[in-house]
């Protein structure tokens, strides 16, 4: 994220990995903000996208709102999203893919403006935002409390086609889908292996916020807090390693999609 106070300790280390080839397949991806937050670029020149204050809509549904109703200016989007793509490779970090914050690249009408900036800035490879059907059949089967996040996930499938298509009329890579978004915020081993073991043939993103529930993140607005350190335990657990050698699944990065 280009956008916050974390940027320079987290280029730093980008470089640092990359430098001293301690992982060589180090893959950093861009984390376009859209909305909940503040952009690179001045508020007046983004006056579809920000509101009061300089900052952008605060919630998804309210920047969705603005997105359906084509309030939203395809210019802005491209220059905003060229500055902080611009920001990460001025900082020394290579940015292997892009994704949006919240997924609003989902929508028809922000997705041109995106792919746009992305490809001018040399970068060729995006998030498939959206989810697999046989991994959310999977997440509401092991877990029935999530069908009302079955249930929104599955409305947004509606511009997957489109999405699909317009990617690839831009000449720009990316997965057959995304794993995890149905179970954002409740991971456990169960989904985790249930989700592992469907995956049929393919590329997939597990979707996931894995990190440490410190003092810093109970101050940063998110709901993601205990479920971080339950992801980051499980996605370096050696179970996992196991389960994913029996089930002959091979760990990529964005960059071997090109």
């Amino acid at each position: 994220m280009a956008n916050v106070a974390a940027f320079g300790p987290a280029a730093e280390l980008a470089r640092q990995l990359t430098a001293e080839q301690r992982l060589p397949r180090f893959s950093v991806g861009c984390h376009v903000v859209l909305v909940d937050g503040e952009p690179l670029l001045p508020a007046a020149q983004l006056s579809s996208l920000v509101g009061r204050g300089g900052r952008f809509r605060r919630t998804l549904s309210e920047f969705a709102k603005a997105a359906l109703g084509n309030q939203i200016r395809s210019e802005e989007i491209e220059q905003e999203t060229t500055a902080q793509i611009r920001k990460l490779q001025a900082a020394g970090v290579e940015v292997s893919h892009f994704d949006t914050h919240k997924h609003v690249h989902m929508f028809p009408s922000v997705l041109k403006g995106v792919l746009l900036a992305a490809k001018n800035c040399g970068v060729t490879t995006v998030r498939n935002p959206f989810e697999a059907n046989f991994a959310m059949a999977a997440s509401v089967i092991a877990r029935p409390s999530l069908w009302m996040r079955y249930a929104q996930v599955q409305v947004l499938r509606r511009w997957r086609a489109g999405f699909i298509k317009t990617v690839r009329e831009f000449g720009m890579a990316t997965t057959d889908g995304s794993l995890g978004v149905t179970f954002t915020g409740a991971m456990n081993a169960e989904l985790l292996t249930t989700t592992l073991r469907t995956m049929p043939e393919g590329s997939w993103e597990l979707v996931s916020h894995p990190g440490y529930n410190d003092t810093e993140l109970q101050h940063a607005g998110t709901r993601l807090l205990k479920s971080r350190a339950t992801e980051l335990e499980l996605l370096t657990s050696p179970k996992t390693r196991d389960l994913l050698q029996r089930e002959n699944i091979e760990l990529i990065s964005f960059r071997d999609l090109r």
